[in-house]
């Protein structure tokens, strides 16, 4: 395999984080070399987060260039027109359907893009999803992260067993079955 490079992208709080670990341990339980990067901005205070996972026969640095993505992962509308000039130009990217309004929107200082997916669509491969509402039809608004992850995993690579085997062993004991069911909801999208 060529090397693979996917940046998972979205607002403190998302699983952006555990999304790319999980990225990340899957690559490695197949033999490759892996390199994980992730930047936290004001993650906690629903700022921007971006996590960089780089993987292929040998990765020597785990930052993703602009430009050099394969695969861009976004939870969040806005978050995926932010950091759309990082997917190479055969590259997709997969978008969670669903706005989060950062600060200087809610205070009125700026306001929402309109039409996000039509911007996206006129220079990249776009794939959108709504993980919320398959999210909720489990349950669970938690998991939105995993239903994503699920739909993006075919665009990755990796037979389904070896992802869920990982979604297993990296997320908490309770909630592997929920994770697991998420993961297949969004990948049987």
């Amino acid at each position: 395999m060529k090397e693979l490079n996917v940046m998972v992208v979205g607002v403190g709080g998302q699983g952006t984080l555990l999304t790319s670990r999980i990225i990340g341990k899957t690559a490695l339980s197949k033999g490759y070399d892996v390199k994980l990067s992730e930047v936290h901005g004001m993650a906690q205070r629903g700022g921007s987060v971006v996590t960089f996972v780089r993987f292929g026969e040998k990765v020597f640095e785990p930052v993703v260039e602009v430009g050099q993505a394969d695969v861009i992962i976004s939870f969040e509308k806005l978050e995926a027109l932010r950091y759309s000039h990082y997917l190479k130009k055969d590259g997709v990217i997969i978008v969670n359907d669903h706005e989060i309004k950062p600060m200087t929107v809610v205070t009125g200082a700026a306001e929402y893009p309109e039409n996000i997916f039509d911007k996206l669509s006129d220079k990249h491969k776009v794939y959108t999803i709504d993980g919320k509402k398959l999210a909720l039809q489990l349950g669970n608004p938690k998991v939105l992260n995993t239903v994503v992850l699920g739909f993006s995993a075919k665009h990755i690579g990796f037979d389904k067993k070896d992802w869920l085997d990982v979604v297993e062993k990296t997320v908490p004991a309770k909630t592997i079955e929920i994770n697991k069911l998420a993961f297949l909801a969004g990948y049987d999208k």
